[in-house]
């Protein structure tokens, strides 16, 4: 269904007194999300990535108006250094549906809570040629201050928005405390990772707390899940730290793609 046609359909439908508590859920295509060309690439198992240094602006981002107004909100307040975003197509598993119910919706939002899952992540260092642990640590705790385990949260459906606080653990920027923001829209769900804390490589202070944004954005995309990760950081202007950077977010798209893709599976699996 097109867009005209659902803002037409939700005119009849007030026009007509019937008022709806929330809004319909409808799944949008790939191509309205994306285009003809991406969805083709995607459709062709191809993985479109992107890395901007100077000025940037997402470039990857599917046509989703919630999305794109938090990005830029994003955008203004870190004014960043680097980005590097990504795609990634999940096939819904066979009789899922065309579009996701609320029992379904309602599982893989209980999955993307589960942050304690993060724990012992595995991705592939190209630098050392060998697979690596992404997070060594990664708990849920009560706040930033306190830093009190509380264990992953678990609703019977969705809230519109929602903050977690995790200590994280990884082998590249350390031990790090972020605040996780998650948005629920009737087609999507967004979570944002923001530091609390400096993350260092090694001895040098790469990127300033508050200074980081990771976003993911799951699109209910018909026969598909579409999944837009995307990273943004005011970083230190060092020789050859931004390059590293920008492949340490690379590195840290993959693994959390992944480890969304195995989340995914046990949320269609028990709904």
């Amino acid at each position: 269904m097109s867009k005209g046609k659902r803002g037409n359909l939700a005119v009849f439908l007030v026009a007509a007194g019937i008022f709806l508590a929330s809004p319909p859920c409808f799944a949008f295509s790939l191509e309205e999300l994306l285009g003809e060309e991406k969805a083709m690439e995607l459709r062709a198992g191809k993985r479109p990535t992107a890395a901007e240094f100077k000025n940037p602006r997402p470039i990857l981002a599917p046509n989703h108006s919630g999305l794109k107004e938090l990005l830029e909100s994003i955008r203004a307040d870190l004014e960043p250094s680097v980005m590097v975003e990504t795609l990634y197509l999940y096939a819904k598993p066979v009789g899922a549906g065309q579009k996701w119910n609320k029992t379904q919706k309602n599982a893989l939002f209980n999955k993307i809570l589960q942050l304690s899952t993060l724990e012992g992540l595995q991705y592939y260092s190209a630098s050392r040629g060998a697979m690596r642990t992404f997070y060594e640590t990664s708990t849920v705790i009560d706040g930033p201050s306190s830093k009190k385990a509380s264990g992953d949260p678990v609703y019977g459906e969705p809230p519109l928005e929602l903050t977690l606080y995790a200590r994280q653990k990884d082998l590249t920027f350390g031990d790090n405390i972020y605040q996780y923001d998650y948005h629920t829209y009737p087609d999507a769900l967004i979570f944002v990772q923001q530091n609390l804390t400096t993350m260092t490589a090694g001895i040098i202070p790469a990127v300033r707390k508050n200074r980081l944004r990771s976003t993911v954005a799951i699109f209910d995309a018909e026969e598909y899940l579409l999944v837009y990760a995307v990273s943004m950081a005011k970083a230190a202007a060092l020789p050859g730290l931004k390059d590293r950077i920008s492949n340490s977010f690379a590195n840290r798209a993959e693994a959390v793609l992944s480890w969304f893709s195995g989340q995914a599976d046990k949320a269609f699996a028990g709904s």
